[in-house]
Protein backbone atom coordinates (compact mmCIF):
# COMPACT_ATOMS: atom_id res chain seq x y z
CA UNK A 1 0.00 0.00 0.00
CA UNK A 2 1.74 3.53 -1.22
CA UNK A 3 1.67 6.30 1.00
CA UNK A 4 -0.76 8.06 -1.72
CA UNK A 5 -3.07 5.55 -1.41
CA UNK A 6 -3.50 5.40 2.75
CA UNK A 7 -3.59 9.15 2.08
CA UNK A 8 -6.48 9.24 0.20
CA UNK A 9 -7.89 5.95 2.55
CA UNK A 10 -7.06 8.80 5.49
CA UNK A 11 -9.18 11.36 3.73
CA UNK A 12 -12.23 9.29 2.96
CA UNK A 13 -13.05 9.36 7.06
CA UNK A 14 -13.67 12.71 6.35
CA UNK A 15 -17.20 11.28 5.53
CA UNK A 16 -17.58 9.84 8.72
CA UNK A 17 -16.87 13.26 10.71
CA UNK A 18 -19.22 14.63 8.02
CA UNK A 19 -21.88 12.26 8.96
CA UNK A 20 -21.27 13.53 12.48
CA UNK A 21 -21.66 17.29 11.56
CA UNK A 22 -18.20 18.32 11.54
CA UNK A 23 -17.57 21.07 9.26
CA UNK A 24 -15.17 20.24 6.39
CA UNK A 25 -12.63 22.85 7.70
CA UNK A 26 -12.62 21.13 11.01
CA UNK A 27 -11.61 17.68 9.09
CA UNK A 28 -7.82 17.62 9.83
CA UNK A 29 -7.72 18.78 12.74
CA UNK A 30 -10.33 16.22 14.33
CA UNK A 31 -8.82 13.77 12.28
CA UNK A 32 -4.95 14.54 13.19
CA UNK A 33 -5.85 14.66 17.05
CA UNK A 34 -7.13 10.48 17.05
CA UNK A 35 -4.21 9.75 13.90
CA UNK A 36 -1.20 11.68 16.31
CA UNK A 37 -2.18 8.84 18.66
CA UNK A 38 -1.88 5.96 16.63
CA UNK A 39 1.19 7.54 14.77
CA UNK A 40 3.33 7.56 18.07
CA UNK A 41 2.08 4.12 18.83
CA UNK A 42 2.99 2.34 15.47
CA UNK A 43 6.62 4.76 15.70
CA UNK A 44 7.07 3.64 19.24
CA UNK A 45 6.05 -0.23 18.15
CA UNK A 46 9.33 0.31 15.31
CA UNK A 47 11.29 1.67 17.83
CA UNK A 48 11.78 4.85 15.73
CA UNK A 49 11.13 6.75 18.72
CA UNK A 50 13.67 6.89 21.84
CA UNK A 51 10.58 6.59 24.32
CA UNK A 52 7.08 6.79 23.97
CA UNK A 53 5.93 10.08 23.57
CA UNK A 54 2.26 9.88 25.43
CA UNK A 55 1.68 8.88 29.22
CA UNK A 56 0.35 5.48 29.99
CA UNK A 57 -3.77 5.76 30.10
CA UNK A 58 -3.20 8.45 26.99
CA UNK A 59 -2.00 5.15 23.99
CA UNK A 60 -3.44 3.83 21.49
CA UNK A 61 -4.09 0.59 23.32
CA UNK A 62 -6.30 2.61 26.05
CA UNK A 63 -8.57 3.77 22.79
CA UNK A 64 -8.60 0.49 20.31
CA UNK A 65 -10.15 -2.04 23.00
CA UNK A 66 -13.30 -0.47 23.88
CA UNK A 67 -16.09 0.44 21.81
CA UNK A 68 -19.48 2.82 22.35
CA UNK A 69 -20.07 5.35 25.62
CA UNK A 70 -17.20 4.37 27.06
CA UNK A 71 -15.10 5.01 24.21
CA UNK A 72 -16.32 8.17 23.65
CA UNK A 73 -15.79 9.61 27.01
CA UNK A 74 -12.43 7.61 27.52
CA UNK A 75 -11.38 9.72 24.52
CA UNK A 76 -12.90 13.14 25.61
CA UNK A 77 -10.88 12.26 29.10
CA UNK A 78 -7.89 11.41 27.37
CA UNK A 79 -7.66 14.62 25.09
CA UNK A 80 -8.34 16.54 28.37
CA UNK A 81 -5.38 15.01 30.22
CA UNK A 82 -3.02 15.29 27.37
CA UNK A 83 -4.26 19.39 27.34
CA UNK A 84 -3.48 19.76 30.93
CA UNK A 85 -1.13 17.08 31.54
CA UNK A 86 -3.53 16.24 34.55
CA UNK A 87 -6.69 13.56 34.57
CA UNK A 88 -9.78 14.21 36.65
CA UNK A 89 -11.59 10.96 38.54
CA UNK A 90 -14.70 11.77 40.28
CA UNK A 91 -14.75 8.87 43.25
CA UNK A 92 -18.32 8.66 44.65
CA UNK A 93 -19.21 9.21 47.88
CA UNK A 94 -19.22 5.76 50.35
CA UNK A 95 -22.41 7.04 52.54
CA UNK A 96 -24.83 8.49 51.22
CA UNK A 97 -24.66 12.35 53.04
CA UNK A 98 -21.06 12.80 51.99
CA UNK A 99 -20.00 14.83 48.77
CA UNK A 100 -18.03 13.09 46.46
CA UNK A 101 -14.15 12.99 45.85
CA UNK A 102 -12.59 14.90 43.30
CA UNK A 103 -9.22 13.28 42.67
CA UNK A 104 -6.87 15.06 40.09
CA UNK A 105 -3.66 12.94 39.04
CA UNK A 106 -0.84 14.11 37.36
CA UNK A 107 -0.31 12.21 33.73
CA UNK A 108 2.79 13.85 32.13
CA UNK A 109 4.90 17.19 32.86
CA UNK A 110 5.49 17.40 28.86
CA UNK A 111 5.40 21.10 27.95
CA UNK A 112 5.54 19.68 24.18
CA UNK A 113 2.09 17.65 24.88
CA UNK A 114 0.65 20.19 26.39
CA UNK A 115 1.25 21.99 23.74
CA UNK A 116 0.61 19.82 20.62
CA UNK A 117 -3.12 19.52 22.22
CA UNK A 118 -3.82 22.54 23.65
CA UNK A 119 -7.59 23.47 23.85
CA UNK A 120 -8.07 20.08 22.17
CA UNK A 121 -11.58 18.31 22.19
CA UNK A 122 -13.33 16.50 19.92
CA UNK A 123 -16.84 17.10 18.26
CA UNK A 124 -17.91 13.86 17.83
CA UNK A 125 -21.32 13.33 18.95
CA UNK A 126 -21.77 9.77 17.90
CA UNK A 127 -19.38 6.54 19.55
CA UNK A 128 -20.32 4.14 16.73
CA UNK A 129 -18.38 7.12 14.30
CA UNK A 130 -15.35 7.38 16.50
CA UNK A 131 -15.02 3.32 16.33
CA UNK A 132 -14.97 3.10 12.83
CA UNK A 133 -12.44 5.92 12.56
CA UNK A 134 -10.39 3.53 15.02
CA UNK A 135 -11.18 0.40 13.51
CA UNK A 136 -9.61 1.79 10.27
CA UNK A 137 -6.47 2.94 11.12
CA UNK A 138 -5.91 -0.33 12.30
CA UNK A 139 -6.59 -1.54 9.00
CA UNK A 140 -4.07 0.51 7.49
CA UNK A 141 -0.46 -1.33 6.61
CA UNK A 142 1.35 0.49 9.20
CA UNK A 143 4.35 -1.38 8.29
CA UNK A 144 4.75 -0.10 4.59
CA UNK A 145 4.36 3.20 5.95
CA UNK A 146 7.54 2.77 7.97
CA UNK A 147 9.61 2.60 4.88
CA UNK A 148 8.91 6.07 4.17
CA UNK A 149 8.11 7.31 7.19
CA UNK A 150 5.17 8.57 9.30
CA UNK A 151 6.29 11.96 8.79
CA UNK A 152 5.96 12.04 5.35
CA UNK A 153 2.24 10.18 5.22
CA UNK A 154 1.25 12.86 7.71
CA UNK A 155 2.74 15.80 5.67
CA UNK A 156 0.59 14.19 2.67
CA UNK A 157 -2.62 14.27 4.50
CA UNK A 158 -1.57 17.78 4.94
CA UNK A 159 -1.06 18.45 1.36
CA UNK A 160 -4.29 16.89 0.65
CA UNK A 161 -6.15 18.99 2.28
CA UNK A 162 -4.26 21.93 1.23
CA UNK A 163 -5.56 21.13 -2.47
CA UNK A 164 -8.93 21.22 -1.06
CA UNK A 165 -9.79 24.67 -2.09
CA UNK A 166 -13.26 24.54 0.26
CA UNK A 167 -10.62 24.03 3.03
CA UNK A 168 -9.30 26.78 2.83
CA UNK A 169 -6.03 25.25 4.40
CA UNK A 170 -3.62 26.35 0.61
CA UNK A 171 -2.97 29.35 2.07
CA UNK A 172 -0.15 27.96 4.41
CA UNK A 173 0.98 25.12 2.57
CA UNK A 174 3.54 25.89 0.03
CA UNK A 175 3.98 23.21 -2.92
CA UNK A 176 6.87 20.36 -1.40
CA UNK A 177 8.64 20.32 -4.49
CA UNK A 178 9.50 24.58 -4.69
CA UNK A 179 10.31 24.38 -1.18
CA UNK A 180 12.79 21.43 -1.93
CA UNK A 181 14.06 23.31 -4.02
CA UNK A 182 14.90 26.37 -2.16
CA UNK A 183 16.50 24.44 0.58
CA UNK A 184 18.74 22.57 -2.32
CA UNK A 185 19.41 26.46 -3.35
CA UNK A 186 20.21 27.63 0.15
CA UNK A 187 22.16 24.41 1.39
CA UNK A 188 21.77 24.48 5.42
CA UNK A 189 24.35 23.12 7.66
CA UNK A 190 24.56 20.98 11.03
CA UNK A 191 25.30 23.85 13.69
CA UNK A 192 23.09 26.36 11.65
CA UNK A 193 20.11 28.27 13.45
CA UNK A 194 17.01 27.58 10.34
CA UNK A 195 14.42 30.21 10.99
CA UNK A 196 10.57 30.43 9.51
CA UNK A 197 8.79 33.73 10.92
CA UNK A 198 5.46 32.23 9.19
CA UNK A 199 6.15 28.54 9.32
CA UNK A 200 2.80 27.46 8.91
CA UNK A 201 3.21 23.48 9.21
CA UNK A 202 6.48 23.69 9.23
CA UNK A 203 7.33 22.24 5.91
CA UNK A 204 10.71 24.40 5.02
CA UNK A 205 11.63 23.43 8.61
CA UNK A 206 11.50 19.89 7.84
CA UNK A 207 13.07 20.06 4.42
CA UNK A 208 15.86 22.08 5.77
CA UNK A 209 16.03 18.88 8.75
CA UNK A 210 16.13 16.13 6.08
CA UNK A 211 18.24 18.00 4.07
CA UNK A 212 21.19 17.86 6.68
CA UNK A 213 20.25 14.79 8.09
CA UNK A 214 20.63 13.06 4.31
CA UNK A 215 24.38 15.19 3.88
CA UNK A 216 25.11 14.20 7.23
CA UNK A 217 25.03 10.56 7.42
CA UNK A 218 21.69 10.97 9.08
CA UNK A 219 23.41 13.09 11.83
CA UNK A 220 25.69 9.74 12.83
CA UNK A 221 28.89 11.37 12.46
CA UNK A 222 27.98 14.64 14.85
CA UNK A 223 28.86 14.51 18.47
CA UNK A 224 26.34 13.88 21.08
CA UNK A 225 26.24 17.81 21.58
CA UNK A 226 25.70 18.24 17.78
CA UNK A 227 23.36 15.85 17.56
CA UNK A 228 21.41 17.66 20.93
CA UNK A 229 21.88 21.07 19.05
CA UNK A 230 19.78 19.95 15.96
CA UNK A 231 17.12 17.93 17.56
CA UNK A 232 16.63 20.91 19.85
CA UNK A 233 17.73 24.29 18.97
CA UNK A 234 18.64 24.27 15.33
CA UNK A 235 15.45 25.05 13.95
CA UNK A 236 12.84 27.88 15.18
CA UNK A 237 9.18 28.47 13.71
CA UNK A 238 6.53 30.83 14.85
CA UNK A 239 2.97 30.60 13.72
CA UNK A 240 -0.01 33.07 14.08
CA UNK A 241 -2.85 30.32 14.64
CA UNK A 242 -3.15 27.93 16.86
CA UNK A 243 -4.63 25.05 14.83
CA UNK A 244 -2.11 25.28 12.41
CA UNK A 245 0.77 25.83 14.71
CA UNK A 246 -0.93 21.95 16.38
CA UNK A 247 -0.61 21.08 13.05
CA UNK A 248 2.80 21.84 12.69
CA UNK A 249 4.15 20.67 16.01
CA UNK A 250 3.03 17.51 15.46
CA UNK A 251 4.60 17.41 12.13
CA UNK A 252 7.98 18.47 13.45
CA UNK A 253 7.63 15.66 15.93
CA UNK A 254 6.91 12.80 13.37
CA UNK A 255 10.21 13.88 11.81
CA UNK A 256 12.05 13.76 15.42
CA UNK A 257 12.64 17.10 15.62
CA UNK A 258 11.38 18.68 19.62
CA UNK A 259 12.45 21.95 19.94
CA UNK A 260 12.18 23.79 23.24
CA UNK A 261 9.98 23.39 25.82
CA UNK A 262 7.61 25.41 23.53
CA UNK A 263 8.51 23.16 20.60
CA UNK A 264 9.83 23.55 17.05
CA UNK A 265 6.72 26.47 16.41
CA UNK A 266 5.78 28.76 18.76
CA UNK A 267 2.99 30.45 18.89
CA UNK A 268 2.65 33.99 18.24
CA UNK A 269 2.98 36.81 15.84
CA UNK A 270 6.06 37.52 13.66
CA UNK A 271 5.37 40.86 13.43
CA UNK A 272 4.68 41.21 16.86
CA UNK A 273 6.79 41.36 20.21
CA UNK A 274 7.39 37.23 19.37
CA UNK A 275 9.37 38.45 16.01
CA UNK A 276 11.19 40.82 17.64
CA UNK A 277 12.79 39.00 20.47
CA UNK A 278 14.21 36.21 17.81
CA UNK A 279 17.70 35.21 17.75
CA UNK A 280 19.69 36.17 14.89
CA UNK A 281 19.55 33.07 12.45
CA UNK A 282 22.20 31.64 9.85
CA UNK A 283 19.08 30.79 7.34
CA UNK A 284 15.38 32.36 6.85
CA UNK A 285 12.93 30.29 4.67
CA UNK A 286 10.17 31.35 4.47
CA UNK A 287 6.59 31.90 2.29
CA UNK A 288 4.68 34.88 4.28
CA UNK A 289 1.07 35.10 4.15
CA UNK A 290 -0.51 37.30 1.56
CA UNK A 291 -2.43 40.45 2.30
CA UNK A 292 -2.60 43.63 3.39
CA UNK A 293 -3.21 43.82 7.36
CA UNK A 294 -7.01 43.19 8.52
CA UNK A 295 -7.63 46.33 10.37
CA UNK A 296 -4.68 48.18 8.88
CA UNK A 297 -1.57 47.38 10.51
CA UNK A 298 -2.92 46.20 13.86
CA UNK A 299 -1.35 42.85 13.51
CA UNK A 300 1.81 44.77 12.95
CA UNK A 301 3.17 46.07 16.47
CA UNK A 302 6.98 46.24 15.63
CA UNK A 303 8.37 49.12 16.65
CA UNK A 304 11.87 48.26 15.50
CA UNK A 305 10.78 48.29 11.52
CA UNK A 306 12.11 50.90 9.94
CA UNK A 307 9.72 51.59 7.24
CA UNK A 308 6.59 51.07 8.88
CA UNK A 309 3.86 49.36 6.62
CA UNK A 310 0.16 47.94 6.67
CA UNK A 311 1.28 45.63 3.86
CA UNK A 312 2.56 42.17 5.39
CA UNK A 313 4.98 41.13 2.84
CA UNK A 314 6.89 44.40 3.18
CA UNK A 315 6.94 44.27 7.13
CA UNK A 316 8.01 40.46 6.89
CA UNK A 317 10.82 41.10 3.75
CA UNK A 318 11.90 43.80 6.93
CA UNK A 319 12.05 41.57 9.62
CA UNK A 320 13.70 38.84 7.63
CA UNK A 321 17.34 40.47 5.95
CA UNK A 322 17.27 42.30 9.72
CA UNK A 323 17.18 38.66 11.91
CA UNK A 324 20.26 37.51 9.35
CA UNK A 325 23.92 36.69 10.95
CA UNK A 326 26.38 38.82 8.66
CA UNK A 327 26.77 36.19 5.82
CA UNK A 328 23.58 34.73 6.57
CA UNK A 329 21.21 33.63 4.16
CA UNK A 330 17.51 33.77 3.09
CA UNK A 331 15.10 32.44 0.60
CA UNK A 332 11.76 34.34 0.74
CA UNK A 333 8.00 33.45 -1.27
CA UNK A 334 6.94 37.26 -2.18
CA UNK A 335 4.13 38.34 -4.10
CA UNK A 336 5.04 40.55 -7.76
CA UNK A 337 3.55 43.81 -5.85
CA UNK A 338 6.69 44.04 -3.05
CA UNK A 339 8.93 44.09 -6.40
CA UNK A 340 6.89 47.23 -7.89
CA UNK A 341 4.51 49.01 -5.14
CA UNK A 342 6.26 52.66 -4.67
CA UNK A 343 6.69 54.27 -1.68
CA UNK A 344 7.71 52.23 1.49
CA UNK A 345 7.94 49.40 -0.88
CA UNK A 346 10.69 51.76 -3.10
CA UNK A 347 12.37 52.18 0.19
CA UNK A 348 12.25 48.47 1.60
CA UNK A 349 13.89 47.24 -2.01
CA UNK A 350 16.42 50.15 -1.60
CA UNK A 351 17.37 49.05 1.98
CA UNK A 352 17.39 45.26 1.32
CA UNK A 353 20.14 45.79 -1.55
CA UNK A 354 22.10 48.43 0.69
CA UNK A 355 22.49 45.72 3.53
CA UNK A 356 21.94 42.78 1.34
CA UNK A 357 23.15 41.20 -1.37
CA UNK A 358 20.05 40.15 -3.15
CA UNK A 359 21.80 37.97 -5.98
CA UNK A 360 18.55 36.35 -7.59
CA UNK A 361 15.01 36.38 -7.76
CA UNK A 362 13.08 33.57 -9.76
CA UNK A 363 9.98 34.45 -11.28
CA UNK A 364 7.24 31.64 -10.43
CA UNK A 365 3.94 30.71 -13.04
CA UNK A 366 0.89 31.40 -11.94
CA UNK A 367 -1.42 28.47 -10.60
CA UNK A 368 1.09 26.91 -7.76
CA UNK A 369 -0.45 28.23 -4.91
CA UNK A 370 -3.84 28.55 -3.33
CA UNK A 371 -5.11 31.53 -4.08
CA UNK A 372 -5.65 31.81 -7.81
CA UNK A 373 -3.64 33.73 -10.45
CA UNK A 374 -1.57 35.18 -7.82
CA UNK A 375 1.66 35.70 -8.97
CA UNK A 376 5.07 35.06 -7.05
CA UNK A 377 8.79 35.24 -7.19
CA UNK A 378 11.21 33.33 -4.78
CA UNK A 379 14.30 36.24 -3.31
CA UNK A 380 17.67 34.50 -2.38
CA UNK A 381 19.76 36.73 -0.54
CA UNK A 382 22.66 36.88 1.81
CA UNK A 383 23.63 39.98 4.56
CA UNK A 384 26.47 41.52 3.50
CA UNK A 385 27.95 41.69 0.17
CA UNK A 386 29.26 38.53 -1.76
CA UNK A 387 33.50 39.36 -0.22
CA UNK A 388 32.19 40.93 2.75
CA UNK A 389 29.77 39.10 5.38
CA UNK A 390 30.07 42.06 7.39
CA UNK A 391 29.87 45.06 4.72
CA UNK A 392 26.72 46.88 5.46
CA UNK A 393 25.71 49.08 2.51
CA UNK A 394 26.15 49.14 -1.54
CA UNK A 395 25.79 45.29 -0.64
CA UNK A 396 23.72 44.21 -4.14
CA UNK A 397 26.20 44.56 -7.28
CA UNK A 398 24.52 42.48 -9.77
CA UNK A 399 20.76 40.57 -9.25
CA UNK A 400 19.97 37.62 -11.35
CA UNK A 401 16.59 37.10 -12.84
CA UNK A 402 15.06 33.19 -14.00
CA UNK A 403 11.72 33.82 -15.33
CA UNK A 404 10.02 30.52 -15.01
CA UNK A 405 6.61 32.56 -15.91
CA UNK A 406 6.33 33.35 -19.37
CA UNK A 407 4.95 31.05 -21.83
CA UNK A 408 4.67 28.22 -18.72
CA UNK A 409 1.16 26.70 -18.67
CA UNK A 410 -1.01 28.04 -15.49
CA UNK A 411 -0.25 24.71 -13.27
CA UNK A 412 -3.01 23.50 -11.36
CA UNK A 413 -4.96 19.93 -10.37
CA UNK A 414 -4.45 18.77 -14.29
CA UNK A 415 -1.18 20.21 -15.00
CA UNK A 416 0.63 19.80 -11.64
CA UNK A 417 3.93 21.76 -10.78
CA UNK A 418 7.08 19.42 -10.08
CA UNK A 419 10.94 19.21 -9.52
CA UNK A 420 11.50 18.87 -13.56
CA UNK A 421 10.11 22.73 -13.73
CA UNK A 422 12.58 23.68 -11.38
CA UNK A 423 15.80 22.10 -12.69
CA UNK A 424 17.02 24.10 -15.31
CA UNK A 425 16.65 27.55 -12.48
CA UNK A 426 18.70 25.19 -9.80
CA UNK A 427 21.33 23.74 -12.78
CA UNK A 428 22.12 27.95 -13.42
CA UNK A 429 21.95 28.87 -10.41
CA UNK A 430 24.89 27.42 -8.65
CA UNK A 431 27.09 26.30 -11.67
CA UNK A 432 30.15 25.22 -9.65
CA UNK A 433 28.00 22.62 -7.22
CA UNK A 434 29.45 23.62 -4.30
CA UNK A 435 29.09 24.77 -0.73
CA UNK A 436 26.59 27.46 -0.81
CA UNK A 437 27.66 27.93 3.40
CA UNK A 438 30.86 28.60 2.63
CA UNK A 439 31.43 32.75 1.63
CA UNK A 440 34.48 31.62 -0.38
CA UNK A 441 32.70 29.57 -2.35
CA UNK A 442 29.47 31.61 -2.92
CA UNK A 443 31.50 34.32 -4.43
CA UNK A 444 32.76 31.54 -6.95
CA UNK A 445 29.28 30.66 -7.75
CA UNK A 446 28.55 34.18 -8.60
CA UNK A 447 31.27 34.52 -10.39
CA UNK A 448 31.02 31.19 -12.60
CA UNK A 449 27.18 32.35 -13.86
CA UNK A 450 26.62 33.16 -16.72
CA UNK A 451 23.83 34.17 -18.71
CA UNK A 452 21.44 31.75 -20.97
CA UNK A 453 19.19 29.26 -20.02
CA UNK A 454 16.32 28.31 -23.08
CA UNK A 455 14.32 25.37 -21.09
CA UNK A 456 10.49 25.23 -22.40
CA UNK A 457 10.52 26.66 -25.63
CA UNK A 458 12.50 30.07 -24.32
CA UNK A 459 14.16 30.83 -27.71
CA UNK A 460 10.96 30.63 -29.95
CA UNK A 461 9.66 33.44 -27.08
CA UNK A 462 9.64 36.85 -28.46
CA UNK A 463 10.96 39.71 -27.04
CA UNK A 464 8.50 42.46 -25.18
CA UNK A 465 9.42 45.76 -26.71
CA UNK A 466 7.51 47.81 -24.30
CA UNK A 467 9.16 46.23 -21.38
CA UNK A 468 12.78 48.17 -20.94
CA UNK A 469 15.49 45.48 -20.24
CA UNK A 470 19.34 45.85 -19.94
CA UNK A 471 19.51 44.57 -23.58
CA UNK A 472 22.61 46.70 -25.01
CA UNK A 473 25.67 44.83 -25.92
CA UNK A 474 23.25 41.57 -25.19
CA UNK A 475 23.53 39.40 -28.85
CA UNK A 476 19.98 38.23 -30.53
CA UNK A 477 19.95 35.17 -28.93
CA UNK A 478 20.71 36.05 -25.24
CA UNK A 479 17.79 38.21 -24.98
CA UNK A 480 15.32 35.14 -25.51
CA UNK A 481 17.29 33.60 -22.46
CA UNK A 482 15.22 33.02 -19.51
CA UNK A 483 18.18 33.65 -17.04
CA UNK A 484 19.53 37.27 -17.22
CA UNK A 485 21.99 39.56 -15.16
CA UNK A 486 20.88 42.90 -14.09
CA UNK A 487 23.42 45.28 -12.67
CA UNK A 488 22.93 47.34 -9.40
CA UNK A 489 23.08 50.46 -11.02
CA UNK A 490 20.72 49.66 -13.86
CA UNK A 491 17.98 48.90 -12.06
CA UNK A 492 18.30 52.05 -10.08
CA UNK A 493 18.32 54.66 -13.20
CA UNK A 494 16.08 52.44 -15.38
CA UNK A 495 13.73 50.66 -13.41
CA UNK A 496 13.56 53.22 -10.25
CA UNK A 497 14.41 50.12 -8.15
CA UNK A 498 11.75 48.34 -8.94
CA UNK A 499 12.73 45.01 -9.49
CA UNK A 500 9.62 43.72 -11.57
CA UNK A 501 11.75 43.24 -14.19
CA UNK A 502 10.92 41.28 -17.43
CA UNK A 503 11.33 40.51 -21.10
CA UNK A 504 10.09 37.52 -22.72
CA UNK A 505 6.42 37.93 -24.24
CA UNK A 506 3.62 36.17 -23.35
CA UNK A 507 2.45 34.42 -26.62
CA UNK A 508 -1.13 35.91 -26.16
CA UNK A 509 -0.16 39.06 -24.66
CA UNK A 510 -0.57 42.28 -26.94
CA UNK A 511 2.37 44.26 -27.66
CA UNK A 512 1.52 48.06 -27.32
CA UNK A 513 3.91 48.85 -29.81
CA UNK A 514 2.01 47.12 -32.46
CA UNK A 515 -1.34 48.88 -30.91
CA UNK A 516 -3.51 51.61 -33.37
CA UNK A 517 -3.05 55.29 -32.65
CA UNK A 518 -5.34 56.14 -29.70
CA UNK A 519 -8.06 58.24 -31.45
CA UNK A 520 -8.36 55.15 -33.52
CA UNK A 521 -8.71 53.21 -30.80
CA UNK A 522 -11.31 55.55 -29.49
CA UNK A 523 -13.18 55.46 -32.57
CA UNK A 524 -13.52 52.03 -32.66
CA UNK A 525 -14.80 51.38 -29.25
CA UNK A 526 -17.56 54.20 -29.83
CA UNK A 527 -18.43 52.49 -32.87
CA UNK A 528 -19.05 49.31 -31.09
CA UNK A 529 -20.72 50.82 -27.85
CA UNK A 530 -23.61 52.55 -30.80
CA UNK A 531 -24.14 49.09 -31.73
CA UNK A 532 -24.58 47.72 -28.75
CA UNK A 533 -26.79 50.38 -28.14
CA UNK A 534 -28.01 49.45 -31.39
CA UNK A 535 -29.09 46.27 -30.55
CA UNK A 536 -30.67 46.66 -27.27
CA UNK A 537 -33.39 49.19 -28.57
CA UNK A 538 -34.55 46.53 -30.93
CA UNK A 539 -34.23 43.73 -28.42
CA UNK A 540 -36.54 46.18 -26.19
CA UNK A 541 -38.85 47.02 -28.97
CA UNK A 542 -39.58 43.38 -29.66
CA UNK A 543 -40.09 42.21 -26.02
CA UNK A 544 -42.72 45.43 -26.02
CA UNK A 545 -44.37 44.03 -29.51
CA UNK A 546 -44.61 40.33 -27.64
CA UNK A 547 -46.49 41.89 -24.41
Amino acid sequence: MTNNSIVQKLWNLCDVLRDDGINYSDYVTELVLLLFIKMVHENTEAETLDKHTLPEGCRWTDLNSKSGINLLNDYKAILLALSTGKRTTVIKAEKPDDEDKIEEVIVHEDPLISAIYADAQTRLREPRHLEQMIKTLDQIDWFSVQKDGLGDLYEGLLEKNASETKSGAGQYFTPRDLIDSMVRCIRPQPGEIIQDPAAGTAGFLIAADQYIKDHTDKLYDLSEDDKNFQKNDAFIGVELVPSTRRLALMNCLLHGMEGDDEGVVHLGNALGQVGANLAKADIILANPPFGTSKGGDASITRDDLTYPTSNKQLAFLQHIYRNLKPGGRAAVVLPDNVLFEAGVGTDVRRDLMHKCNLHTILRLPTGIFYAAGVKTNVLFFTKGSASDKLQDENCTQNVWVYDLRTNMPSFGKRTPFGESHLAPFESVYDPVGRDLSRQQDFTAILAARTEGEYSFGAEQISVDKTKVAENQGVDDKLVHSRWRCFSRDWIAKTKGDSLDISWLKDKDSVDAADLPEPDVLAREAKDELAAAMSELDELLAALEGAN
